[in-house]
């Protein structure tokens, strides 16, 4: 299950105790003990534990079926160092999730679903087939609005990135690098594949009709998470299973189906 994070309008992050706990898959038998211990033991607010009265500072919600359990809001950090100390066998998914918001990750004014969602993309994006789907559909909309050329595609599409293949040439040369010959895409690859991720990213974004300045930001943004998400790129042309916790094939299948069927929450 995903983990909701709700944000109060001074912009504290807080988790719920219950989601938490469902969400490490501990013994629900246990729950009122555990909560009790993690109250007692390891964290409290400045001002006192929250509960969640009426949601009274934090976003409503849907609740269905009876509430069984005592409910309260946890501070992120607080929710790490539970997950941290916790015996789960899940509770590496969710470290990471929140370490990512706890470490100075900027998260570019996003809703936490559209972070979530923007995490999907960039595990999407370390399919090979991913980004140069994107790069192609970057390239239709290029042509569209340029009556069907695609003169100074490469030059245009290099000033969003932010390089020239000579500035990557160069960037490699003085690395000590022996090969820097190849295309925009394999030089990337040498200098820093995880800049794909972020070029696929950019693509996507420009493609659905977004600003660049905002593409850009999504771009940096996605190459910040992968580099904390240790995310590697894979070359999906050859036979791989794409039934990965790292890969959500749903999204992958979203992201390769014709431009105008395709919606980006973020």
């Amino acid at each position: 299950m995903d983990l909701d994070i709700f944000v109060s309008k001074k912009g504290t992050k807080v988790v719920l105790a219950t989601d938490l706990y469902q969400a490490l898959q501990l013994p629900a038998q246990h729950y009122p003990v555990n909560v009790k211990r993690w109250l007692k033991d390891y964290y409290e607010f400045s001002d006192g534990i929250r509960k969640p009265l009426k949601m009274q500072e934090f976003a409503a919600r849907k609740v269905e079926g009876p509430v069984l359990w005592s409910d309260y809001y946890l501070s992120v950090d607080f929710a790490k160092q539970i997950v941290l100390r916790s015996r789960s066998k899940v509770k590496q998914k969710y470290a990471r999730q929140l370490a990512m918001l706890t470490e100075g990750v900027d998260t570019a004014g996003l809703s936490s679903s559209q972070f979530k969602h923007l995490i999907d993309i960039t595990k999407a994006m370390t399919l090979i087939s991913c980004q140069e789907e994107c790069e192609r559909r970057h390239l239709r909309v290029y042509r569209e609005r340029n009556k069907g050329m695609a003169t100074n595609w490469w030059q245009y599409r290099a000033e969003v990135l932010g390089y020239t293949s000579e500035g990557l040439r160069d960037k490699l040369r003085r690395r000590g690098a022996a090969e820097v010959n190849g295309n925009q895409r394999q030089l990337l690859a040498q200098l820093n594949p995880l800049d794909l991720i972020r070029a696929g990213v950019i693509d996507l974004f420009m493609a659905v009709g977004k600003s660049q300045d905002y593409a850009v930001r999504m771009g940096d943004l996605a190459k910040d998470l992968a580099e904390r998400m240790e995310l590697q790129l894979i070359d999906d042309h050859r036979k791989i299973d794409l039934f990965t916790e790292a890969v959500d094939p749903e999204l992958v299948h979203r992201l390769k189906e014709p431009l105008e069927k395709h919606l980006v929450a973020a």
